[in-house]
Order: C-alpha cells, then structure tokens, then sequence
C-alpha cells in the first residue's frame, strides 16, 4: 500500500513538471516577436523594406509598360513612312506611348536631316528612356548594402549595452538570464538586417535583368528604324 501511495505521488510530481515544459514548448518565436526585441533598429530596417517594396512594384509596373508594344508596329510605321503619312506616323506614335514608340516619333521628327542625326536624336531619346526605367534602383542597392551593416550596427550596439549592465553589478556579475536576453536582443537586429538586405537585393539584380531586356528592345528598335528609313521608297 505504502509503495502504491509513493508510486501515486511520484507521478503527480512528474505531471506538475511537465506541465512548464509543455507550456514553453507551446510558445515558438516568429518574426514579429523578435522584431520587438530589436528597438530602433527594427524601425529604420521596416521602413528600408518597405521603400524597396515600394520601388520594386512601381518598377514592375513601368517595365511591364515599356514591354507591352503591338508588332505590327512597325509595319503600320513602315507603311506611313513609305507612303508619305509623317502626321499619320508620329499620331501612332503617341497613342502606342512605349519607350520605343517614343524613340521612333523623334525618329520621324528629324526625317530629311542627315542620317547620323536622326540616329543620334533617337539614341538620346532611348537613353532617357531607359534612365526613367532605372529610376529607383540606386535606393534599392543602397539598401541591399546599408540594412546589413544597420544589423550589425544594432548588435554591437546590443552586446555593448550587455556588458555594460554587467560592469554596473557588483563585483562585475550577472545572471545568464539576463546576460542571454541581451545577446538575444543584440542577435534580432543582425537577422532583420540580413533579410532586408537578401530581399533587397534579389530585387534589384532581377530589375535589372529586366531592364536589360527592355534597353535590348529598344537597340533592336533604332536598328530596325534606322534600316527602315535606308530602304528605297
């Protein structure tokens, strides 16, 4: 009887243990719990990720744009030209309004000038062009570069603040729980940091791969016109 009694009270000691351990078990760490523990530096690295957010989605959106041309463009083009519809020709140059449309209506504006200035205006057009779809991206390397740097910034930050709490007790000691929560803290900020500045960049090099694309367009555009105006009426 004795041995069923000390068997019972074992099991409700082991129960009542356990009970601290689900419950901590039950508590997971996301993202938004460390970002409290990051301070400041957890505010200027969401304001940097939503700049790049920004920049990215209105980049798209001009790219995407700038893609979008009909093809037969340049026939319709061709076709004026060749039958004497310069009016006609720059009208359907604005009502298309791409980067390359526009290259081509400064095209049409020089016709009857010598051709090294027809070519020469139209490049210049296309460079302008593509400095609008490049808008932005300066920032967004920029950030791709400084969120890293800000992460560790706030965990020097952090681990200073850490020792120096420590030097303030006496005889130089503190507890590993508070020792652990200031490193913790210090830590956030290097991982907010890293994610700002991977997201960022990955955004970036794919912007200008795109734009890439687009300046391509737009070179094989000016070849195309230029051909255009050299072929016999």
């Amino acid at each position: 009887m004795l041995f069923q009694i000390d068997t019972v009270a074992l099991t409700e000691e082991l129960l009542q243990a356990e009970e601290p351990l689900q419950e901590a078990a039950q508590e997971s760490i996301n993202l938004w719990t460390m970002a409290q523990y990051g301070g400041w530096i957890m505010v200027i690295l969401a304001l940097l990720l939503a700049c790049a957010c920004y920049i990215f989605i209105a980049r798209m959106v001009v790219i995407k744009q700038a893609t979008r041309e009909d093809k037969s463009f340049m026939d319709r083009i061709r076709d004026c030209i060749h039958e004497g519809k310069i009016d006609s020709a720059i009208s359907l140059c604005k009502q298309t309004d791409t980067p390359s449309a526009h290259m081509i209506e400064k095209g049409i504006s020089r016709i009857g000038r010598p051709m090294q200035d027809v070519q020469v205006a139209v490049e210049n057009v296309g460079n302008l062009e593509v400095g609008k779809l490049e808008k932005g991206l300066v920032i967004m390397a920029t950030i791709a570069g400084g969120a890293p740097m800000l992460g560790f910034l706030g965990t020097v930050l952090g681990m200073v603040q850490t020792f120096y709490n420590m030097a303030q007790t006496s005889g130089g000691l503190i507890e590993m729980s508070a020792l652990s929560t200031g490193m913790y803290q210090a830590m956030v900020t290097t991982i907010g940091g890293l994610i700002v500045g991977i997201l960022a960049m990955f955004a970036y090099n794919y912007l200008v791969a795109r734009i890439d694309r687009v300046v391509r367009l737009l070179e094989s555009r000016t070849l195309e016109f230029m051909d255009l105006l050299n072929e016999p009426a």
